[in-house]
């Protein structure tokens, strides 16, 4: 089976096999819990069609004791490593273990966390490899004496190298399960296997897993189905705080003094030379991310009998509350392939600049979609750990839209890659050379920030090759590569 449907099923069953395998004295927890252990769900099938690979989840969790496991990492610039510190809860108490430095390279999770290896009926080896572990993955209550709700995000920063902060955590009696969101596929023929997930060093000491609790064999069999069973239906979120008004705004227009959002731009990244074009060009994926003391909440209206809505930033108070709106621009429908959703044109901007900083080509992207498709820095004091709208079906809206919010929540950044044409930058008339990438959020200041002097980045590149084959060249920014 395949889709949301079927994960949400899944998920289910493995936290009802959980649970089963918890002693009946669970509840009562009359011996304290160690702080993690594995957890498995027993022997596990794995069906796919005709030719397909293999996404081995084996059916093991990581399971928090009696009290939460919270680890919060950041980097004070990009010139320096990440620090992580462990955030230890005794009888009420809170005590921070430094972790050793070196332990993380970015904010995906712990590297080389896991260790998966997989026999098949004859012994040989098929699998062997280690995988990065993210505690904020798919979490479930495991204990019925547990707390109803865990505070922890439910991603990691898995593909935003330029992150700067992070929260991990699993809620005392939670569980979240060992395989990554994104499983490498397996190529393996119909059959039995056994899987064997152990944790690796230094983890195993450096978070207390039992000498009988850090390793898992599990059964595994393959086979071949003809059809899938569930279809996948199409699925949004919804949330009062992110649900449009029926109409515009009435009254006088403020901006009144108090919390505000600050757009911040990182520095570009995934940068590449498409081949196989009639043109150059240079494609690469850019981040605005929200910072400050508010989110940036943008309604749009839409116009009697026109693709077009006017937008309307809103403001809060301290508490919350709206107190304020102003008119931004407008937002625009793009029937485009690959868009049919409502884009805000009064975002960002991107430039390739020579190397003395002079305009060499403007980028064709000048309208956006907002959605906080990644966190970025989860350690600020207002961070917003669980935003709903998190990728484009969220909060983009469809082609009979009345109206549309979109919004971006503190410590979250929104991310495209620019690989359509019309998105990237066209080369083919520069000379090889230095450029710079320019991201600038909120170019026209349209929008009401706390702070603009931040709103530009730049990332140095180096051009190269010949007319049709041209390369890029991208150092360090710092001492992350991206």
């Amino acid at each position: 089976m395949t889709g949301k449907a079927h994960r949400r099923t899944a998920l289910l069953t493995a936290t009802a096999a959980i649970a089963a395998l918890l002693p009946a004295s669970a509840a009562i927890a009359a011996t304290p819990e160690p702080p993690l252990r594995l957890v498995a769900t027993g022997a596990v099938t794995v069906e796919r069609q005709e030719g397909e690979a293999v996404r081995l989840d084996p059916g093991t969790h990581v399971l928090a004791g009696d009290a939460p496991f919270e680890v919060r990492a950041t980097r004070a610039t990009y010139a320096k490593p990440i620090v992580a510190t462990q955030l230890v809860h005794m009888g009420g108490k809170q005590r921070k273990v430094t972790l050793p430095p070196g332990l993380l390279s970015d904010f995906a999770g712990f590297p080389a966390f896991i260790h998966l290896s997989v026999t098949d009926a004859a012994g040989n080896l098929v699998a062997d490899r280690d995988e990065t572990f993210c505690p904020n993955g798919d979490a479930a209550r495991t204990r019925p004496d547990a707390p109803a709700t865990s505070p922890y995000p439910n991603r990691c920063a898995s593909f935003a190298p330029f992150a700067l902060g992070a929260v991990w955590g699993i809620q005392a009696g939670w569980s979240v399960r060992t395989a990554p969101r994104w499983i490498t596929p397996l190529f393996l023929h119909d059959g039995t296997y056994t899987a064997v997930v152990s944790i690796n060093q230094p983890y195993r000491d450096l978070f207390g897993f039992p000498p009988d609790r850090w390793s898992a064999t599990v059964q595994v069999t393959v086979r071949t189905v003809t059809a899938f069973g569930v279809t996948a239906t199409p699925h949004s979120h919804s949330h009062a705080s992110l649900t449009p008004a029926g109409q515009r705004p009435t009254g006088t227009l403020s901006v009144p003094d108090g919390p505000r959002p600050d757009l911040r731009p990182l520095p570009a990244f995934a940068i590449y030379t498409p081949y196989g074009l009639e043109r150059d060009y240079l494609n690469f994926a850019a981040t605005v991310w929200v910072a400050g003391t508010s989110p940036l909440v943008v309604d749009g209206f839409r116009r009697p009998d026109q693709d077009v809505m006017d937008a309307y930033q809103y403001f809060y108070d301290t508490r919350g509350r709206q107190v304020g709106y102003a008119p931004v621009g407008t937002m625009q429908w793009d029937p485009r392939d690959g868009h049919h959703h409502w884009h805000f044109t009064d975002f960002a901007q991107y430039r390739l600049l020579n190397a003395d900083k002079s305009i060499a080509v403007r980028s064709g992207k000048e309208a956006f979609c907002l959605a906080n498709t990644d966190p970025i820095d989860y350690t600020l004091p207002h961070a917003n750990w669980h935003p709903d709208n998190t990728d484009l079906h969220t909060s983009c809206g469809n082609a009979s839209a009345l109206a549309v919010r979109q919004a971006l929540h503190i410590g979250n950044g929104d991310t495209y890659h620019q690989d359509l044409p019309g998105q990237s930058f066209d080369i083919t008339d520069l000379p090889n050379g230095t450029y710079y990438i320019e991201i600038a959020a909120n170019p026209d200041h349209t929008l009401h920030e706390q702070n603009t002097t931040n709103n530009t980045s730049h990332r140095e590149i180096i051009i190269g090759g010949t007319p049709g084959n041209r390369t890029v060249h991208v150092p360090p920014h710092g001492i992350v590569d991206g």
